[in-house]
């Protein structure tokens, strides 16, 4: 582990710019992140393909309906132009109904956003756009899950 940062977020800030313009002040690589708080209505959400098994992926969203309660759990790791990128899925809720999503389209905070930033040092993780799917997918070097790669 590296630093660890604790986040508080305003009303109106917009995930994911806010914490990938942190992480690109801090200068950190990568790290691991946990969101709570509310979120504005109108914050669209990525909510799966259209089709899981066509390509190129075709993501379906939705908007949130009203000011809703989130939480969060992401990573940031850097692009291949050295760019911190989160990816963030978060669940939303307000009264009985939940949505849960990928926030890389855009969601606003609502009063009160809390996050917790765990840098990883020396992962030797970065992500790398593949053009099948037009993801930039995880790519980890000298990983003990892929000891092949070390």
């Amino acid at each position: 582990m590296g630093r660890i940062f604790i986040i508080r977020l305003h009303d109106g800030d917009h995930l994911p710019d806010v914490l990938e313009e942190f992480a690109e002040q801090q200068k950190i690589a990568s790290a691991f992140c946990l969101l709570v708080g509310g979120i504005k209505e109108q914050g669209r959400v990525v909510v799966g393909p259209k089709d899981g098994y066509v390509l190129p992926v075709e993501p379906m969203s939705t908007l949130l309906s009203g000011v809703s309660e989130v939480a969060g759990v992401g990573t940031i790791f850097q692009n291949e132009e050295g760019k911190p990128k989160l990816h963030m899925h978060a669940s939303f809720g307000r009264g009985e109904k939940v949505v849960t999503g990928c926030v890389r389209l855009g969601v606003d905070v609502w009063k009160i956003g809390e996050v917790i930033v765990i840098e990883l040092a020396d992962s030797g993780a970065r992500r790398v756009l593949e053009k099948g799917t037009g993801f930039e997918l995880l790519e980890v070097q000298g990983s003990a899950s892929h000891p092949e790669t070390s």
